[in-house]
């Protein structure tokens, strides 16, 4: 999908993924954190400090809602997150306090207010 919907080309990489503490992820809500962290890796540019994303992707780059979209945006601003990239249908209408959630409804979107 990142070669696909994003113009990247890994098709000749190696990814691999490691997640603090062996901890397994099995939940679609990992795919934009997933998709940052390889971006991120593959360009050189790191996710900025403080953002938090999260959302699943769907084949064609689509961002698809998941499931306690609010209690993650509220755990993320108590460990001191300040800008939340999230589904448009997880926006909350009303961010938490000392948070930016900014809502995107495809895959080059998020990772354009990631890294720009």
């Amino acid at each position: 999908v990142l070669e696909a919907r994003a113009g990247l080309s890994l098709g000749a990489s190696d990814v691999f993924l490691n997640v603090a503490g062996g901890l397994r992820i099995g939940e679609p809500a990992a795919d934009l954190a997933v998709a940052a962290a390889i971006v991120s890796s593959y360009s050189n540019r790191p996710v900025p400090e403080g953002t938090v994303g999260f959302g699943e992707i769907g084949l064609s780059g689509e961002g698809r809602p998941v499931a306690q979209s609010a209690a993650r945006l509220k755990e993320a601003a108590k460990h001191g997150f300040t800008r939340a990239i999230v589904p448009k249908a997880n926006a909350p209408k009303e961010s938490p306090k000392g948070m930016q959630v900014i809502a995107v409804t495809r895959l080059d979107q998020a990772l354009a207010a990631i890294f720009e």
